[in-house]
């Protein structure tokens, strides 16, 4: 237990010293996105899409590239693999609603240089007469016209837990 805790004490630390020790300012890496109000339509008719299952414009909208990401560490969909989950999803899911704002940025150096919209919203749905309020974080990178990579963020526990399931420890 005491190599747990000082493990975790010195991982804190060098994220710690990571985090803090950026070369630039955050108005080096961050401007404005020129292009943000095509850029956040892009996103918008996805999402939209999306939401009205017409997986043809979903996917039109999407790079052959494509790579999604979340909401789990190291968990990716491919541009096939997200139209065919939200092709699923549409079997099991009534009364879906989106509410959201919406932002734009452009990243001008390092490995996120790009243009990419932020959304924050709510996503709601009935699935075996429980309705479920999702809220949400998506962030997706423009270009071209079309979303080249994506990350998405939600409690999917808290997803279960509205549906009635319970977490329980495995036995020893």
């Amino acid at each position: 237990m005491k190599i747990l805790k000082t493990s975790v004490i010195i991982l804190l630390l060098i994220m710690a010293q990571t985090a803090f020790a950026q070369d630039k300012s955050y108005k080096e890496t961050v401007v404005e996105n020129p292009t943000a109000e095509e850029d956040i339509k892009v996103v918008a008719d996805y999402l939209d899409a999306l939401l009205k299952n017409k997986m043809d414009i979903a996917a039109g909208l999407l790079a052959d590239t494509y790579v999604g990401a979340g909401p789990a560490h190291q968990e990716t969909e491919t541009k096939a693999t997200s139209i065919e989950s939200w092709k699923a999803i549409h079997k099991a899911r009534t009364g879906q609603k989106n509410d959201y704002v919406r932002n734009s940025f452009r990243v001008i150096d390092g490995d996120l240089k790009g243009d990419w919209v932020s959304v924050w919203g709510t996503y709601t749905f009935t699935q075996n007469n429980i309705t479920v309020n999702l809220p949400y974080q998506f962030t997706a990178m423009v270009d071209n016209g079309k979303i080249s990579k994506s990350f998405i963020y939600y409690d999917r526990m808290a997803i279960n837990t509205a549906m009635g399931y319970e977490l329980i420890a495995k036995k020893k």
